[in-house]
């Protein structure tokens, strides 16, 4: 057999292997996301440990903010950045009388007293503020915020991890943002905290090796999904009521990568989205492992990409839940 017999062969069975992946994957793949819930994730516990009905995202918004902070074995970071955050939120409202806020902890199935600590800032503050969603089990960072945005009554969605790694202040950034942006025709609008400038001091501190995958990863980012933005992983993102009802009715992802894939559903439906500048600090504690982490969500958006181009995950214009 001659060289170029070989390499047709070769070909050959690349092509031959490459068609029974893509058919494994479309057929082992659920078209539409799993929206539902246990009964136990529709309540929460007042402060007089009644037990109370969520709302729905479908329901008309009745408050200006809803924070939804994820959180998984937080019980020693959360209290710094819920002290940070009712700091703030309480302030505000004191200079601004019909300011209105909650903030609803998603206790992503915890092993560690995460939602007893939440809990006591309910009892402090009463449930009309703060709220604890605890899920039966764990979902990832991206179910936990679904969830929670399912469960919200705000008029604008903020989520913000439970590490206080964001500054909480600089969600006023987000909010001029998303009052001076122009919406869609149906007031939907996505403004994404960034890190970007931040890059250039983060890679004199890191490895080689570890600024070569960092890299890599936003290529793959920017070439096959999100383009534009600079900043997909920050963990503080504005949405509108609105917009926030379509893009998690059709989130696919549910764990580190579904910011990626709230976008891509963003751009696909010709959502705005902003992008500003927030400040940051690196909080020891992080479940992410920077190596395997970033190997991980690689994976993950070549197969987001993989999936919507070959229509085995499916996008509905629907924003009501069933």
């Amino acid at each position: 057999m001659d060289l170029l017999s070989m390499l047709l062969s070769l070909v050959g069975v690349a092509i031959f292997i490459a068609v029974i992946a893509l058919i494994i994957v479309a057929m082992s793949t659920k078209p539409y996301p799993d929206l539902g819930r246990y009964d136990s994730e529709k309540y929460f516990l007042n402060e007089k440990q009644e037990k109370c009905l969520f709302p729905s995202i479908n329901d008309p918004a009745s408050i200006e903010l809803s924070v939804i902070v994820p959180a998984y074995n937080e019980e020693e970071r959360l209290p710094m950045m819920m002290d940070e955050a009712l700091e703030y939120l309480e302030e505000r409202k004191k200079k601004l009388k019909s300011f209105t806020y909650e903030v609803i902890v998603v206790d992503d199935g915890s092993k560690d007293k995460t939602t007893q600590t939440a809990q006591s800032y309910c009892n402090k503050y009463g449930s009309d503020k703060i709220r604890v969603l605890t899920l039966a089990k764990n979902r990832g960072k991206g179910g936990a915020i679904r969830l929670g945005m399912f469960s919200a009554r705000g008029r604008y969605l903020l989520f913000a991890d439970a590490d206080g790694a964001s500054k909480f202040s600089d969600f006023t950034k987000l909010e001029n943002e998303m009052k001076n942006m122009k919406k869609d025709s149906s007031n939907r609008a996505v403004v994404c905290g960034s890190r970007a400038h931040l890059e250039e001091e983060s890679i004199a501190q890191r490895s080689f090796f570890r600024t070569i995958l960092m890299k890599g990863f936003h290529f793959v980012v920017w070439f096959l999904c999100v383009r534009g933005i600079k900043d997909t992983q920050c963990g503080f993102k504005l949405l509108s009521r609105e917009a926030a009802v379509l893009l998690f009715s059709n989130l696919h992802v549910e764990r580190w990568a579904f910011d990626v894939d709230m976008l891509f559903l963003a751009q696909y439906f010709n959502i705005p989205v902003g992008e500003v500048a927030i400040n940051w600090t690196e909080i020891e504690g992080s479940k992410m492992v920077p190596v395997f982490s970033w190997i991980q969500m690689g994976k993950d958006i070549i197969l987001i990409r993989l999936r919507y181009f070959l229509g085995a995950w499916k996008i509905t214009e629907k924003s009501k839940l069933e």
